[in-house]
């Protein structure tokens, strides 16, 4: 079953369950159709792009360089919204299904969130993850790929007081920004090759779109 199905079946599921009154779904959506009116996703960077460079921490504290990464290979960047979100969650699970084959290509995989490192060491565990999530306080590298949002105080009081997720509390910081759901490509030269950002975070693309792209850097390097 691709990720996209897994998706929308959890989707259904959950309207399914009576847990989310129509009120509730009614700010989920406004919230997702306001960020798309925005145009934010278009102006954040796009296959072509330079990447930025980055030195972020593991759970554990260890410094993860980018630089140090694409010396291997291409690597393959995730933006991860929290613990707390279920389809972020699917998407970890996805991406760790196929490791082994985005790592066959020469590739590595790191994920970036602005939770916390005890949220990210409870997100690798309970997702059984092979790969790290990396830690991006305040979403200053969001920022810089164009990823990082404000939530609207309609926003704010729901997760609040209605979801019980304190995201000053999971993120360790106040600012109550969160980085769109984005998976990128960037090859050796810093260039990226593959780049999908959606607004909406029902919709994910699958890891497998990644496999052509991967092959298609590995061709031209072997061509080179």
């Amino acid at each position: 079953m691709r990720l996209q199905e897994k998706l929308d079946a959890f989707t259904d599921k959950l309207i399914g369950s009576g847990k989310f009154p129509a009120a509730v779904l009614e700010i989920l959506h406004r919230s997702t159709e306001e960020l798309i009116a925005t145009g934010q996703a278009g102006r954040a960077l796009k296959a072509g792009d330079t990447a930025p460079d980055f030195t972020l921490p593991d759970p554990d504290g260890k410094a993860v360089s980018s630089r140090q990464l694409l010396a291997k290979g291409p690597l393959v960047v995730t933006f991860y919204r929290g613990v707390w979100c279920p389809y972020c969650n699917l998407d970890l699970q996805a991406l760790e299904e196929t490791r082994s084959e985005i790592e066959a290509r020469g590739a590595s995989l790191v994920a970036i969130s602005m939770q916390t490192a005890p949220n990210s060491r409870k997100s690798e565990r309970d997702n059984n993850l092979g790969f790290p999530i990396l830690t991006d306080f305040k979403g200053e590298l969001a920022e810089k790929f164009g990823l990082r949002w404000q939530l609207s105080e309609e926003m704010v009081n729901f997760y609040k007081n209605m979801a019980s997720i304190d995201l000053s509390k999971v993120n360790g910081e106040e600012s109550w920004t969160l980085p769109m759901p984005a998976r990128y490509v960037i090859g050796r030269d810093g260039v990226i090759a593959y780049a999908e950002v959606n607004p909406d975070y029902t919709k994910r693309p699958d890891p497998s779109d990644l496999f052509p792209v991967l092959d298609s850097l590995a061709s031209a390097r072997a061509g080179a």
